[in-house]
């Protein structure tokens, strides 16, 4: 295939898709769940107010939001789905006020028959929409107002410093008073009311809720409808597809591999400026992060068996558990994107051949800049949790309580403008290759555009305020997440190992060339719409689960030949002798194939079909995903970039390779007996359960402290451990290469 046809499919799936996606957004907003201007019963009391409802949002986003818990299945795992559990809970209690009132005795002494009845006339209470669009006024009759009332003491007693619910808390890991004042607890106790009502209370003219039935209960009739069968069955079609179409290509239409690979390495002659040496404490930092952030996550998973301690030390008290997952997740987009951005301002230089004026204070002044973002945002999200900010502050400096974009919206802004610094850094070092060389346009061309969209969708997270409705907020925290981290910057991986290959001369670059643009292709294809698989059960309307269902099982597609990708570095890295100094970057490419695989295609596809994801959402088959997926690719990729650039950075040296193998197989070894004997396991029990019962109860204490339970969560020591021993050489390697015990001395 052409470069010329290449360039204009990429230009399509581009225009194309972000149109469909565009338009959904729009749709998204249309069709959200309303937010009544009040809730009264039938009586005329007024329950709460939609500024209520908002301020309840801003209440629980201040407290961790989906680091505490999930509300429409986002968010952490240790707590319940807040929705799945108030349903449940006011289910039952409905169920018992009637049975008391109707037959003198509890619900569950009543016969079958008795239960029947009173179970047809549950779900139509709660189903039925007594939302009134012309007056904005929701009207819920006295038995439901009574169980508001109910679960409001609940729910108050639980985050406030109710003794009797302590046990309660340390299975849940929140602290007691993390909320602090009644005030503020009124107010979250109003959004769990309201965002659970959306999850059972049918669309207008709909037989669907608007969170399409979920979550699973079949006590108040949440069942998967239709469209989650068909959608699932075609994206199964789709897949097999796509797999046929894409094998087909690579049998018929993949150019000759290059043999005309030097004896010498080009490299060694190519000087080195002063940005591209200033690039070197990116590393360090990249190094300290991945330190602390395994550090945090150690922490977060031994809540998990602890509660509120860390081996006996109440460590809660003062990093509770929101922060610590709040960090880990932070440190690892920091230190992966850091990683990324520093291999970017090391090659630009390099590529064009010529050092821009000023370059090097460029590169200084946005590494100070990074320190401070990580600094002020940490502290800010402390601050955030610790209620120590009011609601307006706390979305400027502290917590937003959006899972992956937690950092408060001044440090988002700041870390904005570091990002068109960044480009700046990179379009004035790439332009003149631009003019003198012709046989690399086109990957710099991809270069600069894959540059200017990391720089450019960041930005999306700068499009809900801080009382944007929910569902609006998610369809924009999803295009950082899944565009910014999972997208553009693959784009910017591929493209810049690409030009290493190329520069090294083991690749040609008109096969780097089209490899790039094909693979760019495909995985947009899938990629940008796919990002409607995150939005099946977030208030969105059924055409965005049919897009979802279709376009994310094409994202699977071309991580079925990361099997020769692997093959393919291997046989790089085997190439020529002196091309085995690059060994264990390398290594860290083929593990990155191998996770590709593994994390994103076969447990990614695990979860995203629509019927499976209706049961699994917010369990631990998605961590098994997040953690083989970010970590196993992303962590790995900024891994192996690092030690590429670190590598080149001094070819007159040779490294000492013990700590770095050691490194390598106990992080990718940890990370596989991590998810194999521990998280898996939970996440397919909690699976059986959540069909089985209803997934309040797969995430509930009442599953989840069982002995077996426990003791899956305890196996997860022996990954974590042989893990945070492979990180501590890889970080003992990196400071040694400056110190000196990392590299051969000489006679």
């Amino acid at each position: 295939m052409t470069t010329r046809k290449l360039w204009i499919g990429f230009i399509l799936v581009m225009v194309i898709s972000f149109g469909i996606l565009g338009y959904y957004g729009i749709e998204i907003y249309r069709e959200a769940p309303p937010i009544p201007e009040k809730v009264v019963t039938t009586d005329g009391q007024v329950l709460m107010t939609g500024q209520d409802i908002k301020d309840g949002q801003n209440v629980w986003q201040s407290i961790g939001g989906q680091e505490v818990g999930t509300i429409w299945g986002h968010g952490a795992y240790q707590a319940p789905d807040w929705n799945a559990d108030w349903l449940h809970r006011e289910a039952v209690f409905i169920l018992n006020q009637w049975a008391e009132a109707d037959f003198g005795t509890a619900f569950d002494r009543l016969n079958d028959e008795q239960q029947a009845m009173l179970k047809t006339r549950l779900q139509k209470e709660l189903r039925t929409n007594t939302y009134d669009a012309s007056t904005g006024v929701l009207t819920i009759s006295p038995v439901r107002a009574r169980a508001y009332a109910e679960l409001s003491r609940y729910y108050s007693g639980l985050f406030m410093d109710d003794p009797s619910m302590d046990g309660l808390r340390d299975a849940y890991s929140i602290p007691a008073n993390s909320i602090k004042s009644e005030d503020r607890m009124v107010r979250m106790n109003a959004f769990f009311f309201w965002s659970t009502w959306a999850t059972i209370t049918h669309r207008p003219n709909s037989e669907v809720t608007y969170t399409n039935n979920w979550p699973p209960d079949e006590l108040v009739g949440n069942k998967p409808g239709s469209s989650l069968i068909l959608w699932t069955g075609f994206s199964v079609i789709i897949l097999l597809a796509g797999i046929g179409l894409m094998i087909w290509y690579y049998a018929s239409g993949r150019e000759e591999e290059n043999d005309d690979i030097p004896d010498h390495n080009p490299l060694r002659q190519v000087p080195q400026t002063p940005s591209m040496k200033a690039t070197l404490k990116y590393f360090w930092i990249v190094t300290a992060l991945i330190l602390v952030q395994i550090s945090m996550g150690v922490i977060t998973a031994h809540y998990g068996v602890e509660g509120q301690g860390f081996y006996g030390i109440p460590l809660s008290q003062i990093l509770p558990y929101s922060i610590t997952r709040t960090w880990h997740i932070q440190l690892a987009i920091f230190w992966i994107a850091t990683s990324w951005l520093a291999t970017g301002l090391y090659l630009a230089p390099a590529i064009s051949g010529k050092e821009p004026k000023f370059q090097k204070l460029g590169v200084n002044l946005l590494f100070g800049a990074l320190l401070v973002i990580v600094v002020g945002s940490l502290l800010g999200q402390w601050m955030g949790v610790m209620q120590k900010l009011n609601l307006v502050d706390n979305f400027w400096f502290g917590h937003q309580g959006y899972e992956y974009v937690d950092l408060g919206r001044f440090w988002q802004l700041f870390l904005f403008a570091g990002l068109f610094i960044w480009l700046f850094l990179m379009g004035r070092a790439l332009v003149p290759a631009l003019k003198s060389q012709k046989e690399n346009r086109h990957l710099l061309i991809m270069f600069l555009i894959a540059s200017v969209a990391i720089a450019s969708f960041y930005g999306a997270g700068l499009m809900w305020g801080r009382q944007t409705h929910l569902a609006l907020a998610e369809y924009w925290r999803w295009w950082v997440v899944h565009l910014w981290v999972e997208g553009f910057f693959e784009v910017f991986a591929t493209v810049a190992i690409a030009f290493l290959f190329v520069r090294m001369k083991l690749i040609k670059a008109s096969l780097a060339t089209t490899t790039v643009l094909f693979s760019t292709i495909i995985f947009l294809t899938g990629g940008i719409l796919g990002t409607f698989h995150h939005l099946y059960f977030t208030g969105t309307p059924v055409a965005v689960m049919a897009l979802g269902a279709s376009f994310s099982a094409l994202e699977v597609v071309p991580l079925v030949l990361m099997g020769y990708e692997a093959y393919h570095n291997l046989g790089i890295a085997r190439a020529r002798e002196w091309v085995k100094t690059y060994r264990w970057p390398i290594y860290f490419f083929v593990a990155v194939a191998f996770w590709n695989f593994l994390g994103a295609g076969i447990f990614g596809f695990l979860i995203n079909p629509p019927i499976a994801l209706y049961y699994m959402q917010g369990l631990n088959t998605t961590p098994v995903h997040g953690h083989t997926a970010l970590f196993g690719v992303y962590g790995m990729l900024g891994m192996g970039l690092m030690l590429f650039v670190l590598r080149e950075m001094n070819l007159n040296v040779t490294w000492k390779e013990k700590p770095i193998k050691i490194a390598f197989w106990s992080i990718n070894i940890g990370l596989l007996l991590m998810v194999l004997i521990s998280v898996l396991p939970i996440g397919l029990a909690q699976t059986w359960v959540s069909v089985k019962h209803g997934l309040w109860y797969a995430r509930s204490a009442e599953f989840l402290q069982t002995p077996v339970m426990e003791t899956l969560r305890w196996l997860r020591a022996i990954g974590d451990t042989i893990f945070a021993v492979g990180v501590v050489f890889l970080a003992w390697f990196v400071f040694g290469l400056k110190g000196g015990w990392s590299v051969e001395k000489k006679d």
